[in-house]
């Protein structure tokens, strides 16, 4: 954690907290004025001005779904009270649990492994996506914002590192915005933000996805992914990538430049690809669809129901 930040006094950390946003007083006085009509509050996630300030209202019949991970600001004072307050907490995945335990070992941190749910367009078109973008090689596919904090400058690095290795033909797809600059490589093709539809069917068009960030609570696009019934390969020093993939026996992971080499060439097998495809979409499609997840928040906060 940052000096400064270790060093901040409980006002200080709250004025930051109060810059982070979303800054709403009208939420905060609705939230006063209303709380006595609601038999509870779910509030996502931990870090942001509106779950700080406003949870405290209404701590007897709070629940929250911190989607923490290991990140310095988690190690500032003002969580030591807050995450005692809540009445129950969602988690995403057993690793956030067993950091938050670690964490906040004195806090009562009751509550479900829930997750999210989906929601997958009708119809996935590989073949749009390669027609639109005129893409008719192989190609790995990474979706998110393209961020050194991400693990993108260490994906491009292994990727071109591959590259120079192996002259099959196979491109990097990147789907989101650049924050970074994205080397000019005739095999990285950046296309920047895209909608719903167009990620989707790029999912269906991909040999397998790639999840190089070193930090995660949950991984949507792991999910997503393995929707679409391909495998994937993460960051090994991300516990949480590492967990989802375990669990759904639905991926690789590597830990280095030469681990990333083999982890692929792995992936090159169709075979290999399909199978982990096949068992990580029936894991998605048993554990993260809405019955599910809804039953387990309606199970957390009935004692409060009427």
């Amino acid at each position: 954690m940052p000096p400064r930040v270790k060093n901040a006094t409980i006002e200080e950390q709250e004025k930051w907290m109060r810059a982070q946003g979303p800054w709403s007083p009208a939420l905060l006085d609705y939230v006063r004025q209303h709380a006595a009509e609601f038999d509870a509050f779910v509030f996502f996630p931990y870090l942001y001005a509106t779950t700080y300030f406003t949870l405290p209202l209404v701590q007897d019949k709070a629940y929250l779904a911190p989607l923490a991970h290991d990140e310095w600001p988690i190690y500032m004072s003002m969580w030591d009270k807050f995450f005692h307050l809540p009445q129950g907490l969602i988690f995403h995945t057993p690793e956030e649990l067993d950091f938050l335990k670690t964490r906040f070992p004195g806090a009562r941190l009751t509550g479900p492994v829930a997750g999210m749910a989906l929601d997958p367009p009708e119809t996935l078109d590989g073949d749009r996506f390669r027609s639109e973008f005129r893409i008719n090689e192989r190609f790995l596919l990474y979706i998110g914002r393209i961020d050194p904090s991400k693990g993108c400058d260490d994906l491009f690095h292994n990727f071109m590192g591959l590259q120079k290795q192996n002259q099959a033909p196979r491109k990097l797809v990147l789907l989101g915005k650049p924050t970074m600059d994205v080397p000019k490589h005739p095999d990285i093709i950046s296309l920047g933000f895209v909608d719903e539809q167009t990620k989707w069917n790029a999912l269906a068009a991909c040999d397998f996805l790639i999840m190089p960030s070193p930090y995660e609570s949950l991984s949507i696009v792991l999910l997503e992914a393995w929707w679409a019934g391909k495998a994937v390969l993460v960051n090994g020093k991300c516990r949480v990538l590492v967990g989802q993939c375990r669990r759904a026996q639905g991926g690789l992971w590597y830990s280095d430049p030469t681990e990333f080499v083999v982890a692929v060439n792995y992936l090159n097998e169709e075979e290999t690809r399909r199978q982990l495809g096949i068992q990580g979409q029936r894991f998605v499609k048993e554990a993260y669809t809405w019955p599910v997840v809804e039953r387990k928040y309606l199970d957390l906060i009935e004692p409060l129901l009427p």
